[in-house]
């Protein structure tokens, strides 16, 4: 009981002493979780537009900047629909806005490149 009580006095302080720095660090686990994960290395690899989605990009008003900046930054990829274990690129749904989604857009994310091959608008 005893060893007990002291661990939980070194464990409390030095929680509380990593929280707060690492809360003004501005450090997060949300990056860690496999839709954010998915969308910053869609986001970092070259971007490879087929005709039709491009097709659909110009009949829904959609520049390339609010697809990177909106978009894509805040949908949320839906795991049910795509094949993440596709080879050698896996292919990803992802829907925007996250609560009432308008768009659904599908890509394969390859090693070097993310190819966009779908734009559906759902409403």
């Amino acid at each position: 009981m005893r060893k007990l009580k002291f661990f939980l006095i070194g464990l409390v302080p030095g929680l509380l002493l990593v929280f707060f720095i690492l809360n003004k660090k501005g450090a997060s686990c949300s990056g860690y979780l496999p839709n954010s994960r998915v969308i910053a290395e869609t986001l970092s690899k070259k971007p490879i537009y087929t005709a039709a989605f491009t097709q659909e990009m110009t009949a829904e008003k959609i520049t390339e900047k609010f697809l990177k900046d909106s978009i894509l930054t805040n949908g949320k990829i839906d795991f049910e629909k795509s094949n993440a274990q596709k080879k050698p690129c896996p292919s990803y749904i992802l829907l925007y806005p996250k609560d009432q989604p308008r768009y659904e857009i599908e890509f394969d994310k390859c090693k070097d490149e993310a190819t966009f091959s779908s734009l559906k608008k759902l409403r």
